[in-house]
């Protein structure tokens, strides 16, 4: 006679949730417009050739979000969570690389959303 077998039933698991930049405190998550991560910063340096020069036009530090326009007048509308706006003014030249969704100012690198 065999042992029967333990047969427990999967538990429904939720994926609801929420970052910590949303409560203030440091990213939880490596999407869009959070922390930064490892591989998103070496491959955003390992592709020099892909960073675009621009000039902040506006930021709005209540949402976390900035707009750029790059040396060519192409406007990049931008989000972070991870407090970009918080280093950035109005007139300072940052490089954004838009494939690894990258942008750095004075040497700090920051993972930003496309709007």
């Amino acid at each position: 006679m065999s042992t029967p077998r333990n047969r427990l039933e999967t538990t429904p698991v939720r994926q609801d949730t929420v970052c910590m930049c949303v409560r203030g405190r440091a990213c939880s998550s490596f999407a869009p417009g959070h922390a930064v991560h490892l591989i998103q910063a070496r491959l955003a340096s390992a592709t020099p050739g892909e960073w675009v020069d621009a000039i902040v036009t506006s930021t709005d530090a209540s949402e976390g979000s900035l707009l750029l326009h790059t040396l060519d007048g192409a406007p990049v509308a931008l989000w972070s969570g991870a407090g970009a706006v918080d280093h950035l003014a109005v007139g300072t030249p940052v490089a954004f690389h838009p494939r690894y969704h990258a942008l750095t100012v004075g040497g700090r690198l920051f993972n930003c959303l496309a709007l």
